[in-house]
């Protein structure tokens, strides 16, 4: 009994960590813009009389998280002017990435959307771009900040913050509108603006926590030295090039062909089965995601009602989630975790179903939320900390975004016909639709985690 209390005593210690304390704060500051550009972007907007079908092409400024590899070799190795030499390279991408977030979020707050949709979708794109590039920066952060037996300790308190934040820009944001709101009865634009700038200055959060950490130190492996060895020679073997031109095939080589070959060489042609994986593990839950708040609207919640039970049920199911998911991967290890995370986010969807055919019910509505929740909290928590392990540190931001740019690039461009696919089948046909979207990646992690076993220890 000493002996177990021990192993759980030593497992709960990990999350007194600094780093991992501060990833609770950098996960709000991560998760913040997300709902802020769809959820709660899309309740606004239907309140505001915008149709279904714009609402879920809308939602295509989101398809920025799933094209941020296009740009992650500038924040891995691109100094920025100033704030790198003092800062660092992670949290100076990350400072420059969270003021632009704030800024553009004070924008949409200062648009209508019934006569400046076009002003509104820009700076959305703006929120987006910044979002993306402090999702990279800190991802590398954390990839880098500590030992890979603490991975699952960084995803588990990560998760914890970004679901909390999306707690805040959703169940907050409707909660500050409603209770500004003069009558529900009615569509007014104030509510929304002071709900959009309460929200920009949240991302003060983020912006403290950034100034407050310290850069971390990364050492190159054996491999990765001896691939940027091979480019240091190629360089000096094309001395006769032009000097920019050399330097910058050579900047390309390290920046760009590196991380993407390192991938392929370590892990061969299942490279092809974890990249299906990982496009597929999200797709039933941002398709669903996408609609949800529509969804509220159409079943007569109102903003009060929908704040109220996601602020006390979901928070308490998504700290729940996140934490359970964080101790059963020490334990067990990432992919049994997935697996019941995968099948989790697909069952709940179909509860989704069920409250289209009961309507406006708020127990059945606290029941909904709470198990969505909890399903997010477990099954991104694991996922994270897949993605992570599969990562090179000496290429954690580059790899990164090409693992969380393929997880999100095929829901999104999916997810922005949800509106016409809802009006043209309706609610409950959607919602089990979307339920099996998840299903074939079950299949997946089961083929993923055989190949796992049968992989010799040092095959890296």
């Amino acid at each position: 009994m000493l002996e177990r209390a021990r192993g759980i005593g030593a497992v709960l210690a990990v999350y007194r960590h600094p780093r991992v304390v501060a990833m609770l704060f950098l996960g709000f500051s991560a998760g913040l813009p997300l709902l802020l550009l769809f959820g709660t972007l899309s309740f606004w907007l239907r309140e505001a009389g915008v149709s279904r079908t714009a609402i879920g092409f809308f939602s295509w400024v989101g398809l920025a998280y799933g094209i941020k590899w296009a740009w992650a070799p500038l924040v891995d190795r691109l100094p920025l002017p100033w704030l790198t030499r003092r800062m660092g390279r992670r949290r100076s991408w990350l400072l420059a990435a969270q003021l632009t977030i704030a800024m553009a979020l004070a924008g949409m707050a200062l648009q209508e959307p019934q006569s400046s949709l076009t002003a509104l979708a820009v700076l959305a794109v703006l929120v987006a771009f910044g979002s993306a590039t402090q999702d990279i920066a800190l991802d590398a952060y954390r990839i880098e900040a500590v030992a890979r037996e603490m991975q699952a300790a960084m995803a588990a308190t990560y998760m914890a913050g970004y679901r909390l934040a999306m707690i805040v820009a959703g169940a907050g944001a409707l909660g500050i509108a409603a209770l500004v709101d003069p009558s529900s009865a009615t569509y007014e634009v104030h509510p929304w603006r002071v709900a959009y700038l309460s929200m920009a200055a949240l991302m003060g959060v983020g912006i403290l926590t950034t100034l407050l950490i310290h850069e971390p130190e990364v050492r190159a492996s054996g491999d990765t030295r001896e691939r940027e060895a091979r480019g240091r020679a190629w360089l000096a073997r094309n001395a006769h090039l032009p000097g920019w031109l050399a330097r910058g095939a050579a900047w390309f080589y390290g920046a760009v062909v590196s991380p993407f070959l390192d991938f392929i060489l370590r892990y061969r042609w299942h490279a092809l089965m974890i990249l299906a994986l990982i496009a597929s593990y999200r797709m039933s839950d941002v398709v669903l995601g996408i609609m949800s708040n529509a969804f509220y609207v159409d079943m007569g919640f109102t903003k009060g009602e929908v704040a109220t039970i996601t602020k006390v049920y979901g928070v308490i199911m998504t700290l729940l989630g996140a934490g359970l998911a964080g101790v059963f991967m020490t334990r067990v290890g990432v992919l049994p975790v997935l697996f019941v995370g995968g099948l989790l986010a697909a069952g709940t969807n179909l509860l989704f179903a069920f409250l289209a055919t009961v309507g406006d019910s708020l127990p059945w509505l606290t029941v909904v939320v709470s198990a969505d929740n909890l399903s997010a909290g477990v099954a991104t928590a694991a996922f994270i900390a897949y993605l992570s392990g599969l990562t090179n540190v000496a290429y954690s931001a580059t790899q990164y975004a090409l693992f969380s740019s393929v997880m999100l690039l095929l829901p999104k461009f999916v997810g922005g016909f949800s509106g016409m696919a809802v009006d043209g089948f309706g609610y409950v046909r959607f919602f089990v639709g979307t339920a099996a979207l998840g299903l074939p990646v079950l299949v997946l992690i089961v083929l993923v985690a055989r190949w796992e076993r049968g992989r010799p220890a040092n095959d890296d």
